[in-house]
C-alpha cells in the first residue's frame, strides 16, 4: 500500500509541477519588452500554442530527467534566457527576438565579441553560473521516484500531459492567425512562444519572388562595360546632424566626392544597429522587405538559397568577373554557401587579409581599400567588386578613446555619456579615407568605372542617442564615376532595394523600360 501511495503521489507531483510551470511561464512573458497581452486576452490559437509548447517541452524533460520540479525549473530558466536576450535586443536594435535569432546562439559561441557585450559580460556570466548552480542544486535536492516508469505513476502522468500538449498544439496550429511580421506588434498580440512557433512554421515556406534583375537583358560585349565597385561600409551614416560640435572634416572626402557624384542622399535601410545581411540582400537582390515576409529577418537562411537573380548574377551573365571582399570569416551568415548561389565567382574573406593592418579589433577600412585597388589593377576584363567592411563594427563601448581624439574630432567637447560617439567618429574618419582611396584607384584606372558607396545601418549608440536624440535610421549613399564631374542630382532619397538599379541607370547601363518594380511570379 505505501508504495502505491508513493507511485500515485509522483503522478500528482508531475501534474502540479506542469500546472505551476505553465502559470509561471505566462508570468515570465510579462517581463518582455514590448509586454504581450495577458493570456486571457489572446486568441484561442495563440493560447493553445503557448500552453501546448510549454507542456510538450516539460514532458520531454521530465521523461528524460525523472524529476518534475527540476524539469519545470530548467524550462523556466531557458524561457528566462530568451526573455533577457529579447530585452537586450530590443534595447540595442529596437526589435524583439524572433525565430531566426535562435541561429545567433551558435554564432554567439563562435563570435562572442559581436553579441555577448550587448547582453552584458557580467550579466551573461552571472546567468550561466546561476543556471549551472540551479541545475546542480535541483538535481541534488529532487530524486527521481522509484516508480517513474509505472503507468499509474509518473509515466502515466507524462503520457496524459503529452496527449494534452499535442491536442493543444493541434488546435493552435489549425487556428488562423493573422501575422503582420512586424515583430513588436505580433509579440504584443500573440505572446512570445506563440510568435516563435508561428514564425518558425512560416519560415518553412519560401515565397516565389521575382527579382528585377532576372528580366534585364544581358549587356553585350560590344557595349561599354565599366568596372563597378560597391562598398557597403559598416555603420556608415552622417552623424553631424546629431551634434554640431563634430568637425566637418571628419567626412571631408565624403563631402568632396558627393559634390561630383551622379547621385547621393539618404538611404532607407531595413535594419537598425545590426542585421547587416538585410541591407546587403536588399541591395543585391532588389527585393523589398515586404515581399520577403518572415524571411526579411535573415534572408540568407532560406530565401537567398533558391536561385534568386541578383546584381552579381546579372553582371556575371553580362561577362563580368564578380568578387566579394569581406575581412571576416566567410562562414558567418553562411556567406560561403550563399554567395556562389547569388552569382559571385570569388570570395576574399579574412584568410586573404593575413597580416593586414587592424584599427581596433577588426581589419581596417584602409586595408580593404588597398585590396580593392589590387584587384582592380589586376583585372583583365570588366569586374564587379562588392566589399563589406568591418572596422566600425561594434560593440563600440569595448574600445577606449583618448584626449587627442576629442581634440581631433570635435570643435567643442560632446556632452557626457557620448564616448561611443568619439569611438565611432574615429572609425568613421578612416571610412572617409577609404572612400578617397577607392575613388583614387578608380580615377587612376584607364578603364571607365563606377562606385556605389553606402552604409548598412546606423551604429548602436544607445547612450549617445539618449543624450543627443536618435537619428531617423537612414544611412547615406553616393553614386560616382571616374569619367564625370557633374552632379546629376543634388539629393535623392532611395530605399536599399532600389539602389543597385539606380546605380546601373546612373552608369548608363539601363533603359527606362527596364526599371519596373519587382513582382511575384515563377521566375526569381
Amino acid at each position: 500500500m505505501p508504495s502505491a501511495i508513493v507511485t500515485e503521489g509522483s503522478a500528482v507531483v508531475a501534474f502540479l509541477a506542469a500546472a505551476l510551470g505553465l502559470l509561471l511561464s505566462f508570468a515570465l512573458e510579462r517581463m518582455i519588452t514590448p509586454v504581450p497581452h495577458s493570456w486571457w486576452r489572446r486568441s484561442r490559437g495563440s493560447f493553445c500554442l503557448h500552453a501546448g509548447t510549454w507542456l510538450a517541452v516539460y514532458c520531454l524533460l521530465a521523461v528524460l530527467l525523472g524529476r518534475p520540479w527540476f524539469s519545470m525549473t530548467i524550462e523556466l530558466a531557458l524561457l528566462l534566457l530568451v526573455v533577457l536576450v529579447n530585452n537586450a535586443k530590443m534595447k540595442s536594435l529596437r526589435e524583439p527576438f524572433v525565430f531566426a535569432d535562435f541561429e545567433y546562439f551558435t554564432d554567439a559561441i563562435m563570435h562572442p565579441r559581436l553579441y555577448i557585450p550587448f547582453l552584458g559580460w557580467w550579466k551573461a556570466i552571472a546567468a550561466a553560473c546561476g543556471f549551472c548552480l540551479a541545475a546542480w542544486v535541483g538535481w541534488w535536492l529532487e530524486s527521481a521516484p522509484a516508480g517513474r516508469f509505472v503507468w499509474v505513476g509518473q509515466l502515466g502522468a507524462m503520457v496524459t500531459l503529452a496527449l494534452l500538449a499535442f491536442g493543444l498544439l493541434a488546435v493552435g496550429i489549425r487556428a488562423r492567425t493573422a501575422l503582420t511580421f512586424d515583430p513588436s506588434r505580433d509579440l504584443r498580440e500573440h505572446g512570445l512562444i506563440s510568435c516563435l512557433w508561428r514564425y518558425g512554421v512560416a519560415e518553412r515556406v519560401v515565397p516565389t519572388i521575382k527579382s528585377p534583375f532576372v528580366s534585364l537583358p544581358v549587356i553585350q560585349a560590344n557595349t561599354a562595360r565599366p568596372n563597378l565597385i560597391a562598398v557597403q561600409n559598416e555603420s556608415f551614416f552622417d552623424p553631424r546632424s546629431l551634434f554640431d560640435g563634430i568637425r566637418p572634416d571628419v567626412l571631408a572626402e565624403f563631402d568632396r566626392v558627393k559634390a561630383s557624384a551622379m547621385e547621393h542622399g539618404p538611404l532607407d535601410v531595413p535594419a537598425w544597429g545590426a542585421n547587416t545581411v538585410r541591407t546587403e540582400f536588399a541591395f543585391l537582390s532588389g527585393i523589398s522587405q515586404s515581399a520577403l515576409g518572415v524571411h526579411r529577418f535573415n534572408p540568407y537562411r532560406r530565401a537567398a538559397r533558391g536561385g534568386i537573380s541578383t546584381l552579381a548574377s546579372y553582371l556575371k551573365r553580362s561577362g563580368y568577373r564578380t568578387i566579394c571582399i569581406h575581412p571576416y570569416p566567410s562562414s558567418f551568415y553562411c556567406r560561403d554557401r550563399v554567395y556562389p548561389m547569388l552569382g559571385f565567382d570569388e570570395f576574399i574573406d579574412i584568410r586573404g587579409f593575413s597580416g593586414a593592418e587592424r584599427f581596433g579589433p577588426y581589419v581596417s577600412d584602409m586595408a580593404v581599400a588597398d585590396r580593392i585597388a589590387e584587384v582592380l589593377s589586376a583585372a583583365s576584363g570588366p569586374t564587379f567588386i562588392f566589399a563589406i567592411t568591418m572596422e566600425n563594427h561594434g560593440p563600440l563601448h569595448l574600445e577606449r578613446s583618448a584626449e587627442s581624439d576629442v581634440v581631433d574630432l570635435y570643435s567643442r567637447p560632446p556632452p557626457a555619456g557620448c564616448e561611443d560617439l568619439t569611438i565611432y567618429l574615429r572609425h568613421l574618419r578612416n571610412a572617409d579615407r577609404m572612400l578617397g582611396r577607392v575613388c583614387a584607384a578608380l580615377a587612376s584606372s584607364a578603364s571607365p568605372g563606377g562606385l556605389c558607396w553606402f552604409g548598412d545601418h546606423v551604429p548602436i549608440m544607445t547612450g549617445v542617442y539618449s543624450a543627443l536624440g536618435s537619428p531617423s535610421g537612414a544611412t547615406s549613399y553616393l553614386l560616382w564615376r571616374n569619367d564625370s564631374q557633374a552632379c546629376r542630382s543634388p539629393e535623392t532619397r532611395l530605399g536599399a532595394e532600389g539602389l543597385a538599379l539606380a546605380w546601373l541607370d546612373a552608369m548608363g547601363m539601363l533603359v527606362p523600360a527596364e526599371l519596373e518594380p519587382a513582382a511575384s511570379g515563377n521566375e526569381r
